[in-house]
């Protein structure tokens, strides 16, 4: 009886190491695959998302571009001297622009749309500071202390603006 315990033994241990290994090569063939499978996933996903990314850093660009001052004033023009109708009128054509844009915070880093959104409310903050100015008595007034401001400080976009290329010149390097 012992003798065929031994016996057994003999023929089981082998077959369970055996097993054992098989079964850890396997798992991990198993897990490389699926790594593998993974990574052209991602990879193709990156590949196709790509430049929507782009695209989405070019809209926003614009749309800072839209909103420095400078670049807003031009296009902008007063419809009478009343200088809050201005500042309402200015104002909403920041928020419409960034009402446009909005969809593209998904495609940006978080990091990103708070610069942006923080460029968006200083620059709309700056019209406000300006209108309230002793200086400020008519729309064109306005005007002209929005660009006196801006000769001593820069627009609150360039800042976002810089950020963007900053991060895009990241998505080219990874």
């Amino acid at each position: 009886m012992e003798q065929q315990l031994v016996d057994l033994l003999m023929y089981i241990i082998p077959a369970l190491v055996t097993g054992a290994i098989a079964f850890l090569f396997f798992r991990e063939h198993v897990d490389n695959e699926n790594n593998r499978r993974n990574f052209l996933i991602k990879k193709d996903l990156q590949k196709e998302a790509f430049p929507i990314r782009l695209q989405a850093y070019e809209r926003m660009s614009l749309f800072l571009e839209r909103i420095k001052p400078s670049q807003l004033l031009t296009r902008v023009n007063p419809t009478s001297s009343n200088k809050d109708d201005y500042e309402s009128l200015l104002v909403a054509t920041i928020e419409q622009e960034f009402e446009h844009n909005l969809s593209q915070q998904i495609y940006v880093t978080d990091q990103c749309w708070s610069i942006i959104m923080a460029a968006k409310n200083a620059t709309i903050q700056l019209i406000r500071k300006s209108n309230m100015s002793d200086k400020t008595d008519s729309a064109d007034k306005l005007r002209e202390v929005i660009l006196t401001e801006l000769i001593d400080n820069p627009a609150p976009s360039n800042a976002a603006l810089s950020f963007i290329k900053t991060e895009v010149s990241e998505l080219w390097n990874n």
